[in-house]
Order: C-alpha cells, then sequence, then structure tokens
C-alpha cells in the first residue's frame, strides 16, 4: 500500500512538473506574441480616447467599459476560435492574412503621415462629432467596437503566427491571455487617459498653492500626450505593417523586399562596433521597414478613397 502511495505521489509530481513546464512555456510564448503586437496596441490605445471626447465625464467610464467588454467579446468569442480552426487547418492562409493586415497598418499609418505633412486633405481622419444623448453614446460605443474588431484581428493574427509550432489548446490558451492582458492594459491606460484632464482641473479649482499648480500643468499636458501617443502609434503601425510585408511576403515566396532592406542595411549596420551590430540591424530593420510600409500606404490611400467614401473608409 505505501509503495502504491509513493508511486502515485510520484507520478502526480512527475505531471506537476510536465503542467509547469507547460506553464513556461506557454508564458514565454505569449510574452513574445504580445510583444509583437505592440504597434496595434500603441494604435489602439491612442485611436480610442476621440471615441468619448465631448461627453460628460460622468459617461466617459461607462462608454470605455462598454468598449471594453466588446473587445473582449471580440476576441474571445468571434476571433480566438477563427484563430485556432485557421491555425489548425489551414495555417498556409497565415501569411496571407498577415500581408492584408500589413497593407491596412501601411494604409492608416500613411494616412496620418500624410495629414501631417499636409500633402492630401482627403487623408484627414475625420473625428467623431461633440453631440451628447443616449443615441450618440450608443453609435460612439458600436464605432469604437468596429474598429477595435480590426485592430483586435491584427493583434490575433501576428499573436497567431508567432505560436504556430504549438498544440491548439495551448495557441488557444495563449491567445486568450494575450487577448485578455491586452484589453485590460489598452483599456485601462485610455480610462486613466480621458480622466486625467478632469483630475487636473479638480485640483485646479479645489485647491490653492503648489497642488493647484500642477493641476493646471495637468491639463496642460494631456493634449502633448495624446499627441505623443498618436505620433508613436503611427510610427509602430509603419514599422508593423511594414515588417508584416517584408516577412510574409518573403513566406509566399518573394524575397525582394527583404533582400532589398538587408543590401540597404548591411553598409549602415557595419559602421557600427561589432558588439551593437545586432541592436543596429534591428533599429535599421524597424527603420526601413517604416519607410516602405509609409511608401506602399501612400500608394494605397488615394486607391481606397477612390473606391470607398472617406466618411465611410473609417
Amino acid at each position: 500500500m505505501p509503495t502504491g502511495l509513493v508511486a502515485l505521489l510520484d507520478d502526480v509530481a512527475a505531471i506537476a512538473k510536465v503542467a509547469a513546464a507547460s506553464i513556461d512555456d506557454i508564458s514565454v510564448a505569449a510574452a513574445r506574441a504580445g510583444t509583437k503586437s505592440a504597434g496595434v496596441v500603441i494604435d489602439d490605445a491612442a485611436v480610442t480616447p476621440q471615441y468619448v471626447t465631448g461627453f460628460s465625464p460622468a459617461r466617459e467610464l461607462p462608454m470605455i467599459w462598454k468598449i471594453a467588454k466588446g473587445s473582449i467579446k471580440n476576441k474571445l468569442l468571434f476571433l480566438l476560435p477563427a484563430a485556432v480552426l485557421l491555425g489548425q487547418f489551414a495555417p498556409f492562409l497565415i501569411p496571407i492574412i498577415l500581408i492584408l493586415g500589413g497593407l491596412f497598418l501601411c494604409y492608416e499609418a500613411a494616412e496620418k503621415v500624410l495629414e501631417w505633412l499636409h500633402v492630401d486633405e482627403t487623408t484627414k481622419h475625420e473625428k467623431p462629432a461633440i453631440v451628447e444623448g443616449p443615441g450618440r453614446e450608443d453609435e460612439m460605443v458600436s464605432g469604437a467596437i468596429r474598429t477595435d474588431f480590426i485592430l483586435s484581428a491584427e493583434i490575433m493574427a501576428i499573436a497567431l503566427s508567432e505560436v504556430t509550432d504549438e498544440v491548439w489548446w495551448q495557441q488557444g490558451i495563449i491567445l486568450a491571455l494575450i487577448g485578455i492582458v491586452i484589453t485590460v492594459g489598452v483599456y485601462g491606460v485610455v480610462a486613466l487617459i480621458v480622466k486625467m484632464d478632469d483630475v487636473g482641473l479638480h485640483l485646479a479649482t479645489e485647491n490653492e498653492g503648489f497642488v493647484a499648480s500642477f493641476g493646471r500643468g495637468l491639463v496642460a499636458f494631456m493634449p502633448k500626450l495624446l499627441t505623443t501617443i498618436s505620433i508613436i502609434g503611427t510610427l509602430a503601425m509603419a514599422w508593423v505593417g511594414g515588417g508584416l510585408l517584408v516577412h510574409n511576403i518573403a513566406a509566399v515566396g518573394w524575397h525582394g523586399p527583404e533582400h532589398l532592406i538587408e543590401v540597404i542595411s548591411h553598409p549602415l549596420v557595419g559602421l557600427f562596433p561589432e558588439t551593437a551590430q545586432l541592436f543596429a540591424s534591428g533599429i535599421s530593420f524597424a527603420i526601413l521597414s517604416g519607410l516602405l510600409g509609409v511608401a506602399v500606404g501612400a500608394v494605397i490611400a488615394p486607391l481606397v478613397h477612390k473606391i470607398i467614401p472617406h466618411g465611410e473608409a473609417h
């Protein structure tokens, strides 16, 4: 009897070790896949605050909560099962889907760059009209959830491409973890961003001295913060979109863009000490991928506006 119990405990210990190793593998894979989605995540955080702009402060957090619930539903109920099925039965479609996603990100990034440069007034993103009311609130929440669906699909596709070697249930866990963590992170940051000016205004009006000055400074800082996030998000979209095109076009058989970037970056990387060349190579790839992304997006943008009226494209 004791021998049987010891054997059982040994089996339990062995199973626990395997489970712990699987958890470690899942954690590492989730972190790797989540990092690849950084550009889309930043853009999500940069885009969402505009959907609650103009509403009363009391409605901002409830609206963000509705959008966050819609985002979780998008990821876990629709995109997660589709991604797992895709990974199991049609993995050959993943590079094609990522190419389409890369084109979308390049288009979005190029539109913002062209807007900054005032190259084409038709590329300006239309901001939501500032009109309050239950109907308008529902409309803005629905619009935000639709936008989130596109960005979430990109996040899931990018993450899936990093975990194709895992078994289906591990893919499901990894994608679920990424979906939950990113949603909590993005909408937590969005909630913080949209309430910071209210906090600053309260500090400025209800206090004196240093606290009031800090509040006024916070109010003045928030537009600059939103601008900075928008710029970072645009650069990240160009980098991620261009990188998706380069890697996945190569995956389907055309290595031209990949070789072009290697030819351009090789002499530049050679200017750095050997210890810094790996880092320099990564930076040069990101910059060149971003430039490629903006160039491709600049070609796509006018074509899109000819096919789809600009007000409907967003």
